[in-house]
């Protein structure tokens, strides 16, 4: 009798479960609790071709790092909003944070090749001087140029075809720096070669303009930060944005304590060496300075921030132009630059040439008035001497040598200096 209860009691229980499904089903306010909740769409960023830049490819600099900016693992950061809106397109660099996992985030600088302005010029000349109309393909009218249809023919980078280029980087070029750029050119998957078969002809023309726009990201990649080059790290590129390492300019250390003035001031001295005499025998020299040249990481590293005003000699083969072939004039000649400019002669730049130029425009700024008489005599008078720019390239190095003593008892170590702390304390290199 009691199994008979028992089996009547679990056909009922299983009864009513059953119609309290139904009731849950038919009740809409009930299903809607019950349910799983929507899943959170997140705002994103409204990308546009025109704000990267795709548009203008393959007038552009590559597209390596353009899944980061879709997949929102690169932000701006600034400008972050509710609906994470774009900041405006026409200024010339931003500051962002980049990440590999969606959990850590790093500092990153996101940076065009020049104004929007000045490429708009640009892009119009390219148009009104190649087809005579207003608009047009940019990348249509630049593959019908003379250089570009050698670029296609030529099996390897050779001086010639970089000739009359406006780049600082290219003045003098040589083979070796010439094999340099294609075997370390990262916006290709296959580098490692120095003939251009790893290149398609979309490649060539991003590397074409690249070099004919502005250097900088190029140096970046051929001469890497990994391997002791003072230069923040090349991330990719998406469009006309170049993504690299952030840093901040050397600008906002004009008004630092004295100690951390000294230890930027001999910190450029030495890059400055460092350029100037390297294991690779590449002479580097700026053709312009100013206070975004430099940059200081967060760790209190001085590196060269901006890099497109930097030409390179190599002191081991030479240039292999001779200054009547510098003269050579074409459209990708003149796309940031006026075509009337002259060339500086390769053979005029000398040792003293970028230390003069620190010693007028940056140091000044960045040690005046900073320090107790009559250390802070001695030092105007080192600088003074250094800009003068009247003696030879020993006169200036000896000024500079001198400088350099007199700033280093007043350095300190502590927690500031991360890149020499605390190694500092037990080395008599810092």
């Amino acid at each position: 009798m009691g199994g008979w209860i028992c089996y009547i009691c679990s056909r009922v229980s299983g009864s009513l479960m059953m119609l309290l499904v139904v009731a849950l089903s038919c009740n809409p306010s009930t299903a809607a609790t019950a349910s799983p909740s929507a899943p959170h769409v997140k705002p994103s960023y409204s990308f546009g071709r025109t704000f990267l830049g795709l548009d203008k490819c393959n007038a552009c600099i590559g597209t390596s790092i353009c899944k980061k900016f879709f997949k929102e693992e690169i932000r701006f950061d600034t400008w972050l909003s509710s609906h994470l809106k774009l900041p405006p397109s026409y200024l010339l660099s931003y500051s962002g944070n980049y990440t590999d996992d969606a959990k850590s985030w790093r500092m990153v600088d996101i940076t065009r090749l020049t104004s929007k302005y000045q490429h708009d010029r640009a892009d119009k000349r390219i148009c009104t001087s190649l087809l005579k109309t207003k608009t047009c393909s940019l990348e249509h009218a630049l593959r019908r140029t003379q250089r570009f249809q050698k670029w296609l023919q030529a099996k390897r980078l050779t001086p010639d075809l970089v000739q009359g280029l406006s780049s600082p980087m290219l003045r003098c070029p040589s083979q070796r720096l010439l094999d340099r750029i294609v075997r370390r050119y990262a916006e290709v998957p296959d580098a490692g070669s120095i003939y251009m078969d790893h290149l398609t002809d979309r490649d060539k023309l991003r590397l074409l303009y690249t070099l004919s726009v502005n250097s900088h990201p190029i140096l970046l990649q051929i001469f890497p930060d990994v391997e002791g080059w003072p230069f923040p790290r090349y991330l990719g590129s998406c469009g006309r944005l170049v993504v690299s390492a952030s840093t901040r300019p050397l600008r906002d250390f004009f008004g630092a304590a004295p100690e951390v003035a000294a230890d930027l001031a001999l910190q450029l001295l030495a890059v400055l060496r460092s350029m100037g005499t390297n294991d690779l025998n590449y002479f580097f020299y700026f053709t312009h300075v100013d206070a975004g040249t430099f940059g200081v990481f967060s760790n209190g590293h001085l590196f060269i921030r901006d890099a497109s005003t930097l030409g390179i000699i190599d002191k081991e083969e030479g240039s292999q132009l001779i200054d009547d072939q510098q003269e050579y004039k074409d459209i990708f000649s003149c796309l940031t630059v006026d075509c009337q400019s002259a060339f500086v002669s390769c053979n005029s730049i000398g040792e003293k040439h970028s230390l003069v130029m620190v010693c007028q425009e940056l140091l000044p700024k960045l040690l005046k008035g900073k320090f107790l008489q009559p250390v802070q005599e001695k030092i105007d008078s080192f600088l003074q001497h250094c800009a003068d720019g009247l003696a030879d390239d020993q006169g200036v190095s000896g000024a500079v040598a001198k400088l350099a003593e007199l700033l280093k008892p007043l350095r300190s170590c502590d927690s500031r200096f991360a890149y020499r702390y605390p190694d500092c304390k037990y080395s008599d290199k810092y």
